[in-house]
């Protein structure tokens, strides 16, 4: 296929599936003829090199696998110690802590039991019983429905419980209960000694458990605050070696952990290099001849990779890696393989290699063409998923995985971008990011002023609600609330321009144009206010304090645009516009009210929303005293008893705003008797009485008008 460039001249275009083909046959032609005529020790040469290449990253892989199994039981027993309920030995009878035991059972398949001993001999432990061998179970006798064992030992406090031990149901309900153990004591066993022996490791064993009778492996730690005692999580032998053997590279190939002093830590023939022996065998266990040295050279700063020949002159290559979890432990990953496993086929194959090389291109042609026709197909997948993020359609979609490489890259590449451009949406307006990629530009600082209306929100007392809870319960809880305004404001085409503490700031009118801004965000604080009392109903189920929050709304004219620094930007609104607007929620807290509106939006908005009279106050900035309304209700279906209420209220406001105090003070006193629970009237009932207690004469006025806000 060709084209015509800008300078008129015509281009060739070959189709991506034609080059493939082309390429490939070419590469193939080409590796074919030149491996015919390389010697021998070149392509031994060649082959050492890529053996030690490759052994070097099935090493760093396998070792990333064991750190990530190691760092999930380690990250599971860290949690466990710093649970108050752990550290105060509050392990009788507490459902919530075996939950979460045996969550992270479920969640670490490498762990047998997690469990915690502590210096007065009290014990908690619970196993994940199918783990161990078929054996196990038939030894405990229980109901088939067991699916966890859960032994109690409690001897904190004066009242000291007999040893219990419970068999629970995967939902953990009980299905059988037996007394005992009697003579286990936590204290004499090795991980809970090794603890406090040796700090650097986290790791005792092998050695011989007591529930199982099996060997394996104890990750512990110690308690840090509260009771002294240790945390620990067995690793079953059978296990370790099952995951040592998974990594093993070829027919003949040897994977193992080994420490700093030259023990093997673990092996997947390890119950038979112990041979009933408590000792750890040391690496002339293996029978290796050359493996010791090279071992010995690494440790001497030489190359991670090692080549050396057994006593039968086989050369090997191996790859020595640490087990970065274990940290002062010192452990490290050995992977160990024969190097002629890695070019065997070439050195039976090299004579007749150049014929082999011509019936392969020939035989993989039709995998030419289809490989051709997958990688066209992707690319062409990858093109239409950038174009749907150019468009900002952003929504989740699986990755693009192919088995090439460079595809499969680009792929990940493409789903990354697709996830940072919906997660950025999260913390910047997702208009303007939609703006962005449409424009193609980047942001900078600056902004324009234009109307719009402003909502500020705050939650009533949240400080003295949270100070004394937990952290972790603040945040969730927090975040449930944020998730439910937002999503009430962002329905109504709001954006939601910040979290402030406890508080939300949102704009209408930006970045992009809505004619009908005032009225949509007052629908958005009354959704908001059905969703928090919502939320406050399901907190108040959930043991939690309610979060009654207070609303701001004002509309006019503000800054909008990027404001901080070329580093780091924040897109928002400035002016007294917004003051106003935080302002007004401020003064909820004086009048009782949930929501307050300045007389712009009353202006606008009250042939669609009932509004009630509150006040005139003169805030800074504003040259005028401004009037301020009690947003009640949407005007539709039945709203005559509103209605109602404001009539007769401003009838009210109307005595406290032109008649003496005492007559104001009766106006009050017969509105209070229709609305007793009316926390406006009250709040001017009170004001009246300190006007009348002041001794202000009959006709001087009521004195009440604040200028400053």
């Amino acid at each position: 296929m060709s084209g015509t460039s800008s300078n008129g001249r015509r281009q060739l275009h070959i189709g991506f599936r034609t080059s493939i083909i082309t390429v490939f046959i070419a590469v193939v032609l080409f590796v074919g003829l030149i491996l015919v005529y390389l010697s021998f020790d070149r392509v031994s040469s060649i082959t050492r090199t890529a053996a030690s290449t490759f052994i070097e990253k099935v090493a760093q892989l396998g070792a990333d696998r064991i750190d990530s199994q190691f760092k999930s039981v380690s990250d599971s027993l860290d949690i466990l110690a710093g649970l108050p309920a752990v550290q105060s030995a509050e392990i009788d009878d507490n459902p919530r802590l075996y939950a979460l035991m045996a969550s992270m059972l479920r969640n670490n398949p490498q762990l047998f039991s997690l469990y915690v001993g502590y210096e007065d001999g009290s014990f908690l432990e619970m196993d994940f019983i199918d783990r161990a061998k078929p054996g196990f179970r038939a030894s405990l006798n229980t109901d088939e429905d067991a699916v966890f064992r859960l032994v109690v030992i409690s001897r904190t406090g004066k009242a000291t419980a007999a040893p219990v031990t419970r068999y629970l149901s995967e939902n953990l309900i009980e299905v059988a209960e037996v007394p005992g153990p009697t003579s286990y004591d936590p204290r004499r066993r090795p991980w809970y000694v090794d603890a406090f022996k040796n700090e650097k490791t986290l790791l005792t064993g092998p050695y011989i458990f007591f529930a199982t009778g099996e060997p394996g492996y104890t990750f512990r730690t110690q308690l840090r605050e509260g009771r002294r005692g240790v945390v620990a999580g067995d690793l079953l032998l059978n296990r370790l070696e099952q995951l040592l053997a998974q990594q093993r590279l070829g027919q003949s190939g040897l994977t193992f952990l080994f420490n700093e002093a030259g023990n093997i830590v673990a092996h997947p023939e390890m119950g038979r290099l112990m041979d009933a022996s408590d000792e750890l065998p040391t690496l002339a266990a293996i029978e290796l001849a050359g493996l010791s040295p090279a071992i010995e050279a690494w440790r001497k700063g030489g190359r991670a990779q090692q080549i050396f020949a057994d006593q039968a002159g086989r050369t090997h290559v191996a790859a020595f890696r640490p087990i970065e979890i274990a940290g002062p432990a010192n452990i490290h990953l050995a992977v160990v393989a024969p190097l002629d496993e890695f070019f065997s086929t070439i050195i039976s194959e090299r004579r007749a290699l150049f014929a082999a090389a011509l019936a392969f291109v020939l035989a993989t042609l039709p995998l030419a063409f289809w490989l051709g026709s997958l990688m066209a197909r992707s690319l062409r997948e990858l093109a239409k998923q950038t174009d749907e993020i150019q468009r900002f359609q952003v929504t989740e979609r699986p990755r693009l995985r192919s088995m090439i490489n460079e595809i499969d890259e680009l792929g990940r590449s493409v789903f990354t971008m697709r996830t940072v451009v919906r997660n950025f949406s999260s913390f910047v307006p997702k208009q303007i990011v939609r703006q962005l990629i449409e424009s193609g530009t980047s942001l900078g600082l600056g902004g324009t002023r234009r109307e719009v209306t402003v909502l500020f929100t705050d939650v009533a007392d949240f400080t003295a609600k949270t100070e004394k809870a937990d952290p972790s319960q603040v945040m969730i809880f927090t975040s449930r609330y944020f998730a439910g305004l937002s999503e009430a404001i962002m329905n109504h085409h709001g954006t939601i321009d910040k979290f402030i503490g406890d508080a939300v700031m949102a704009l209408w009118n930006a970045p992009t144009d809505d004619p009908d801004h005032t009225i949509n965000a007052c629908e958005a604080v009354l959704a908001c206010l059905r969703k928090n009392d919502e939320l406050n109903e399901s907190f108040g189920s959930e043991g939690w304090p309610p979060y009654e929050t207070r609303f701001g709304l004002h509309v006019g004219d503000a800054v909008v645009g990027n404001v901080g620094s070329s580093e780091r930007m924040n897109y928002t609104a400035l002016g007294a516009t917004i003051n106003l607007a935080a302002r007004l929620e401020g003064l909820n807290k004086n009048y009782g009210t949930r929501v307050l509106a300045s007389a712009a939006i009353k202006t606008r908005a009250e042939h669609r929303f009932v509004f009630r009279t509150i006040d005139r106050i003169s805030p800074k900035g504003f040259a005028e005293a401004v009037a301020i309304y009690e947003l009640r209700c949407a005007r539709e279906d039945d709203v005559a008893a509103e209605l109602a209420l404001c009539r007769r209220w401003d009838e009210v406001y109307c005595a406290i705003e032109r008649e003496d105090p005492a007559r104001a003070l009766a106006a009050i006193s017969a509105f209070l008797s229709e609305y007793p629970g009316d926390s406006v009237a009250r709040y001017y009932a009170e004001r009246v009485q300190a006007a009348l207690h002041s001794g202000r004469p009959k006709g001087a006025g009521m004195g009440l008008r604040k200028h400053a806000r």
